[in-house]
């Protein structure tokens, strides 16, 4: 090839190389997740400022590394340019003063060291001084990123309902709600209050708190205010919550002493009679883990000016359970919710679990006597479900249950929850007379013409099951028990109140519904296998119970020999040698039904993979003792005992409490 040709080719193969190497923009295809990542991501999801925020910065020449670090200065030069539009501005600062805020939390400054009595009081004092000084730099920051946030959902030109679409929006209502959050965090943090205060001071901002609009709490001593960001809990399934505006708490109240009078460390035999401190059973706990949203705004601003360096802002505490919206300037908007954070809290504080299995083997001197829960505040306007759980178990077994029953919006508006914690080691009649007791005298707190006093809905699973079924029937085995004992003399004993209170049972009238799950209402042969048997022999009648019953006795001059001889012997036994299907309780009480008109549901499990009614089994419990004739319905499950924990079975059962709302004509589909 002629050398001119060469010379062609190169020539044009190096302009070729020039011209795409001076290219300054050129195409490629890029993931959908780092586009939207782009769009959405934000200070609070990476360790950058969203791009939005990066935009505003890059056109003005900031730097965002040295706009994050002088915010304050930053802002000021920013409000100096023209060209930047209000809502530019505005929500640019609330993300570097928020930004700012957590870089000052993720500080060594801000945690608190190990003082150790090797380090000088000077140098205490001085460590002290800098981890204050850390946590007002932060409050300064969030307070600042509060303030502009506000200003830009509420007093721009365009309002919220015109930037309904807008990602920019969703991250100012976050970057707002959680720099609230983190306000009243670390406001804790830095003054250490005992209770909550009416007032949060950041320099010379006063955020005043209100609760006229959660009416549980006006006058009530609050122990803590615990923002739901912070916490998270792995027995729980999901979170159920609300999206809206506002910042999700834990209200935290004071732990109630049970103080019961004279006698309160002994196990009482006679509920129904004794005379509690205040008339009131100190076993009946209203609901001291309350749900709450938090909105600031402030108390009087005309202009944005007034927002972001004068105003008093106002801090108020919303009842979810009871407001679904909020109004804020002018307008109307939903309030924000977090239901599963207050339950939580309460399984993961009270440790229920660890404390089903100590009342089990419990033998004396921590007897449990039965505690009734209530898992929000006292509506008088929803009706009640009452759960009761079974053997060696604990209101933990309902956690897939209540979570749901919390996620659906329609059983939230009209059901409240109460749950029944017990000691399953106990004689199932003795249970049930104190479970009776306990759920009298609570129905008896409601006020007569409320709507939670009638139609409320019993559930029990297992052991809990044979308990709720006798909680809504009316029976007296007095003579057939007696009988039972083969002992003429023990005829003394039947017109005894502490006698007859548990062998004639009464129905409890509130209730007009009930669940069995699982319950072996004719007792099992799961209870006679030779580990079962075993175990049995482990568990005794606690001592507290039986010391009870026999000074009750010698203040009547009777002699509790003769009854003592029936422990584990005869009808008096634990609860786990009650469920044999060969024990004195189930033949006493196997033909026992629910009182005429209570309508009332039947779900099993079934391990096996026969359809045949004889075979069919939980492996625990057989389908011939679960059954129950004049069911209104019947359900059974593929799976074992714990059939309550199912998927299956927590939806049956929401249909179930549908059902009751719609034929009381609370509900319409």
């Amino acid at each position: 090839m002629p050398k001119h040709i060469y010379k062609v080719l190169f020539v044009t193969l190096l302009s070729s190389y020039l011209l795409t190497g001076c290219q300054i923009v050129s195409v490629k295809n890029q993931a959908i997740n780092v586009t939207i990542a782009n769009e959405r991501e934000s200070i609070l999801t990476r360790s950058k400022l969203s791009e939005a925020s990066l935009n505003v910065l890059s056109m003005t020449g900031r730097e965002a590394k040295i706009c994050s670090d002088q915010p304050d200065q930053c802002i000021q030069e920013l409000q100096q340019i023209p060209q930047i539009q209000d809502e530019q501005l505005l929500s640019t600062a609330s993300e570097i003063y928020l930004s700012k805020a957590l870089e000052f939390e993720k500080s060594s400054d801000c945690k608190v060291g190990i003082l150790t009595s090797t380090k000088s009081e000077e140098k205490q004092k001085l460590q002290q001084a800098t981890y204050e000084k850390c946590l007002d730099q932060q409050l300064h920051m969030l307070d600042k990123s509060i303030r502009y946030s506000y200003a830009y959902m509420f007093k721009t030109k365009r309002g919220p309902q015109d930037r309904i679409f807008d990602n920019r929006q969703v991250q100012i209502r976050d970057f707002y709600n959680l720099s609230l959050a983190k306000l009243v965090s670390a406001y804790a943090l830095r003054y250490k209050p005992t209770a909550v205060e009416p007032q949060i001071k950041v320099g010379k901002s006063i955020y005043s708190i209100n609760f006229d609009d959660y009416p549980q709490l006006k006058q009530q001593k609050i122990e803590q205010l615990l923002s739901s960001y912070n916490l998270n809990f792995s027995g729980l399934r999901s979170i159920n919550r609300r999206d809206g505006f506002g910042s999700e708490f834990v209200l935290v109240l004071p732990q109630v002493k049970d103080d019961i009078g004279e006698g309160q460390h002994k196990y009482i035999i006679d509920p129904m009679n004794f005379s509690y401190k205040n008339g009131i059973n100190p076993n009946i706990h209203q609901a001291r883990y309350l749900a709450a949203t938090l909105t600031a705004q402030p108390k009087s601003a005309s202009n944005i000016s007034d927002i972001l360096n004068n105003s008093e802002f106002e801090i108020k505490a919303f009842d979810p359970y009871k407001y679904e919206q909020v109004s804020l300037a002018g307008k109307t908007y939903p309030l924000a919710a977090n239901f599963s954070t207050p339950y939580g809290l309460w399984l993961a504080q009270n440790n229920l679990g660890k404390a089903a299995y100590l009342t089990l083997i419990d033998r004396d001197d921590h007897l449990t006597m039965p505690h009734l829960y209530m898992l929000e505040p006292y509506n008088p306007n929803k009706k009640i479900i009452v759960l009761v759980h079974g053997l060696a178990s604990s209101p933990e077994a309902w956690i897939r249950l209540t979570n749901d029953i919390m996620g659906d919006p329609v059983l939230r508006e009209h059901y409240q929850v109460w749950q029944v914690f017990y000691s399953t080691n106990m004689p199932i009649i003795e249970s049930r007379f104190q479970i009776y007791a306990l759920l009298t005298q609570a129905f008896a707190q409601v006020d007569a013409k409320a709507p939670a006093k009638k139609d409320a809905v019993l559930v029990g699973h297992s052991m809990g099951g044979i308990i709720a079924r006798l909680l809504v029937s009316d029976a007296d085995v007095t003579k057939k028990a007696l009988a039972m004992m083969n002992n003429r003399q023990l005829n003394k004993y039947q017109k005894i109140p502490i006698i007859s209170q548990r062998l004639v049972m009464k129905d409890i009238p509130n209730f007009s519904r009930a669940i069995f799950l699982a319950a072996p209402h004719k007792g099992t042969d799961y209870a006679d296998r030779w580990f079962t048997k075993a175990a049995r022999k482990i568990i005794r009648i606690p001592g507290a119970f039986l010391s009870a019953i026999g000074d009750t006795l010698q203040s009547q001059d009777l002699d509790f020999k003769d009854l003592l001889q029936q422990v584990d012997n005869g009808l008096i036994q634990n609860g786990p040698s009650d469920l044999s299907h060969k024990s004195k309780f189930i033949e006493l009480t196997k033909d026992i039904n629910p009182r005429k008109g209570l309508q009332f549901h039947s779900i099993m499990g079934n391990v096996t993979k026969s359809d045949d009614l004889n075979v069919i089994t939980d492996d625990v419990v057989p389908y011939r003792s679960a059954h129950l004739n004049g069911a209104v319905s019947e359900k059974i499950i593929k799976g074992g005992h714990s059939i309550q924990e199912t998927p299956e079975a927590v939806l049956e059962l929401r249909r179930i409490l549908r059902l009751h709302l719609m034929q009381l004509g609370l509900y319409r589909p």
